[in-house]
């Protein structure tokens, strides 16, 4: 019996590795793979899927106003369906793999942040903790050793950013992986130094 699954993690918890080592995975068994991506994400060239580690391969891209489970219809023979960076998928599109999950049988596979820089869920991860069958999070680390669940944006002076908007793509420049005690310490540190900067 298939399932949709979807594993989490902030920045930097090797998500993308991950996708792409069950990609090799299932291949190494004959399996056919659907690696999907939405066009949101142009870290790494449009249609490509590149971890930290190296890892590099070519996937699908997936625009906000693309039908899944029609492209599926359109041709595509797979074994599995493999999705990164599928918080910027739209919730019908998260509704669309759930489809193919039950009408087709065929497992899902979604990899990408569960919130924001601010603690917000995005829009496909609150579908997907809403419909998956199978959610795990894939753990990463604070500065201080703690579970790292923040993805802290940096500005270009260092600064913590809490406002802006929802999606800006960046890597290790631009956003750290932290636990929430330091995220607001870290913030409140920064007000407290920019305060006294005003009274000068």
């Amino acid at each position: 019996m298939a399932k949709l699954y979807f594993k989490y993690g902030a920045m930097g918890s090797s998500k993308s590795a991950q996708a792409l080592i069950t990609k090799f995975n299932y291949e190494e068994m004959g399996m056919k793979v659907w690696l999907l991506k939405p066009s949101t994400d142009t870290r790494d060239g449009v249609d490509l899927i590149k971890s930290r580690i190296g890892l590099c391969q070519q996937a699908v891209v997936v625009t906000p106003d693309c039908d899944i489970v029609q492209m599926y219809k359109n041709g595509v023979v797979c074994d599995v369906i493999i999705a990164d960076e599928c918080q910027f998928f739209t919730a019908e599109q998260i509704d669309g793999l759930r489809q193919l999950v039950d009408e087709y049988d065929l497992p899902v596979m979604c990899f990408g942040l569960r919130t924001d820089f601010q603690t917000h869920l995005f829009p496909g991860s609150l579908r997907l903790f809403e419909i998956a069958d199978s959610i795990t999070e894939i753990k990463n680390i604070c500065s201080c050793g703690s579970k790292a669940i923040v993805n802290c944006r940096i500005s270009a002076d260092g600064k913590v950013v809490t406002e802006g908007e929802q999606v800006m793509l960046g890597g290790n420049d631009s956003y750290i992986p932290m636990c929430h005690r330091c995220w607001k310490e870290r913030i409140a540190k920064e007000k407290a130094e920019q305060a006294q900067v005003s009274v000068f």
